[in-house]
């Protein structure tokens, strides 16, 4: 007697669910509040889904190109950085340090001239902290090599600058007196030995590599660097390990600066997360329009079985067991539309990039723009978390919404529904 629901509600909700009308396994109506809660469950998954696979895989670009933590001095120059990089090797979780200088250049190649970030790599410690050389489409990044004076270019870059690998392209550089001074800016010629794609369109159009001490002669530092790149053995730890590099060498250095990855495009990534929040909420409307859709049901229902309330009520059936039949039924729906919709929206979700592809064959169009997007793939993401979120409030909704109806057909007064029968 203390279950919530007695075998009896549980039947007769469960008959009242699946009532044949017209020689239909369900009514229609009960059909399209199912409908209407798995088609909201359904784009729910998936739209958050796409989220989480846009922001995952922007967060893997951005670390592909640079690295969890970096570390420079405020006059852009870092001396004997080999010290410095020992010393930064020592603290908990710094798995390699690589040097680097990073300059603001012009790669000119016959009437075709485009800005660049030059960035002046030692190829043997950068592949320790960047994924950049996992990206690499033609040539070799291995062979930038001290004296050499090439160059690995992005795939865009290379195509607006109509280049391949092995051909040259001139190097401008202002220096920094130069409008001052009246100096001409260092002109130097590069071979192209490599060209790199990360499919994201600010990266591919605008970085290029080159040695570290090609750079280094290139823009007359000596034996100075930039900065230092940082990889960590857990990309999460890098607020943390940065405050302490900070706290422990700012004393040394005074003018040291340090950033993490999580600074990097931080509003770009805050601007994912509203949106998603956004459109968790707006999306979530559609699942309450489909719960309303619920009331109007049971509430028809109620209406239609007044007198088999009345004589549930007769035979000793209490109002409060006359709701909990009700309630069995507008739970129901809402069970079968949930269940429904995160099956469907699981299979849509894992799928929705081979169906982006097809679709963009079929129509003869792209959906995803890399000068608008920075990505140029469409991926999805399933969070466990989400879709039990998902779930959850859409059975609190159909819940929620079984309770008017259900009060309703409780109030049914036995005599006045059996007047007229």
């Amino acid at each position: 007697m203390n279950k919530l629901f007695h075998p009896l509600e549980l039947s007769v909700g469960w008959r009242y669910t699946r009532a044949r009308r017209q020689k239909h396994f369900i009514s229609f109506i009960s059909l399209a509040s199912i409908l209407g809660i798995a088609i909201g469950v359904l784009v729910l998954i998936t739209v958050l889904s796409v989220m989480n696979g846009f922001e995952q895989t922007m967060r893997e670009r951005v670390l592909g190109m640079f690295a969890h933590i970096t570390v420079s001095e405020g006059d852009t120059v870092v001396s004997d950085w080999q010290k410095v990089s020992e010393s930064l090797q020592a603290f908990p979780h710094v798995k390699a340090v690589s040097p680097f200088v990073e300059k603001p250049a012009m790669l000119n190649q016959g009437d075709e001239a485009r800005g660049a970030l030059l960035q002046g790599v030692m190829p043997e410690l950068e592949g320790q902290v960047s994924a950049v050389f996992k990206h690499v489409i033609k040539g070799d990044m291995q062979a930038l090599q001290p004296g050499s004076f090439k160059i690995a270019v992005g795939a865009t870059l290379a195509k607006e600058l109509k280049v391949d690998v092995g051909d040259s392209l001139t190097l401008i550089s202002p220096s920094e007196g130069a409008l001052d001074m009246g100096e001409l800016p260092a002109l130097q010629r590069f071979t192209i030995a490599a060209i790199f794609r990360v499919d994201m369109q600010q990266y591919d159009s605008a970085f290029a590599y080159i040695h570290l001490a090609d750079a280094q002669e290139t823009f007359k530092l000596g034996t100075d660097v930039t900065g230092l790149r940082l990889k960590l053995d857990d990309l999460y730890l890098a607020p943390k390990i940065a405050q302490n590099i900070l706290a422990r060498m700012g004393a040394t250095w005074s003018d040291m600066w340090v950033s993490d990855w999580t600074r990097l495009n931080e509003n770009q990534f805050k601007a994912i997360q509203s949106q998603k929040s956004v459109m968790f909420v707006i999306l979530l409307l559609i699942i309450a329009v489909a719960a309303f859709n619920l009331v109007s049901t049971l509430v028809m229902v109620v209406t239609d079985k007044e007198s088999d309330i009345a004589i549930l009520r007769t035979l000793g059936l209490s109002s409060g067991r006359v709701m909990q039949v009700f309630m069995v039924q507008g739970t129901l729906i809402g069970v079968i539309g949930t269940v429904s919709g995160v099956l469907l929206g699981i299979l849509l979700a894992s799928n929705v990039d081979v169906i982006v592809q097809f679709l963009e064959r079929l129509f003869d169009t792209r959906f995803i723009n890399s000068e608008v997007y920075f990505i140029s793939e469409l991926e999805s993401r399933i969070n466990v978390g989400d879709v039990v979120l998902i779930a959850l409030s859409s059975l609190l909704m159909s819940v929620l919404a079984t309770l008017y109806p259900a009060w309703r057909a409780s109030k049914v007064q036995p005599a006045e529904a059996l007047r007229y029968e």
